[in-house]
């Protein structure tokens, strides 16, 4: 099975990335194969509110995000990571959940047209850490992530959320979490 890793950290080797690092070994482990992309690195533009979309289920905007929609159409797995800035996700991560209202009036398209078929088989996942010990810290940015896979059309298949962990490199020091991750990697590969 294949799995579209997306990297939301503008930081190369912070904490949110390594975890996802851990959670893709895990897919490998279990025999996913994983294509991985990195937000920061990508030209995607933030959404224009045209309504484009609205009349075609396509983006107007032609950018780095144009070759993600095939992506995202055809995978049936994909797990995002974001580290939580203000309690939600950053905003390399929100430009490409912003751009996703293309994917969620092309499902609304083919449903007014009789030809969407809902598959319980694609499921998406989150992956974050946070650096505060709040006990809402995660609720906002679970929620976006929920609704941005129902626009995927994908069911949300679950989240790997770890709180406190702040300083750069400071995730690899939790060997059990590292091992919690790579377990879920697992389990994702499983999830049926």
């Amino acid at each position: 099975m294949q799995v579209l890793a997306l990297y939301g950290s503008p930081r190369l080797g912070g904490n949110s990335s390594i975890l996802l690092d851990a959670v893709i070994r895990g897919v490998e482990r279990s025999g996913g194969v994983v294509e991985r992309a990195r937000l920061a690195e990508l030209n995607i533009n933030p959404c224009i509110a045209c309504g484009g979309c609205d009349l075609t289920g396509e983006c107007v905007i032609i950018d780095d995000m144009t070759n993600l929609y095939d992506r995202i159409i055809e995978i049936d797995r994909i797990v995002v990571a974001s580290p939580i800035y203000f309690y939600g996700i950053t905003a390399q991560t929100k430009a490409f959940v912003d751009r996703c209202q293309a994917l969620w009036s092309r499902k609304r398209l083919l449903k007014e047209a009789g030809r969407w078929a809902l598959n319980t088989q694609r499921k998406g996942y989150f992956v974050s850490v946070g650096a505060t010990k709040g006990s809402r810290v995660f609720e906002g940015a679970g929620l976006t992530m929920k609704y941005a896979f129902d626009a995927m059309d994908m069911a949300y298949g679950g989240e790997f959320l770890v709180k406190s962990v702040e300083g750069i490199g400071e995730m690899e020091k939790s060997v059990k979490t590292m091992a919690d991750a790579e377990r879920f990697g697992m389990t994702i590969m499983n999830d049926m």
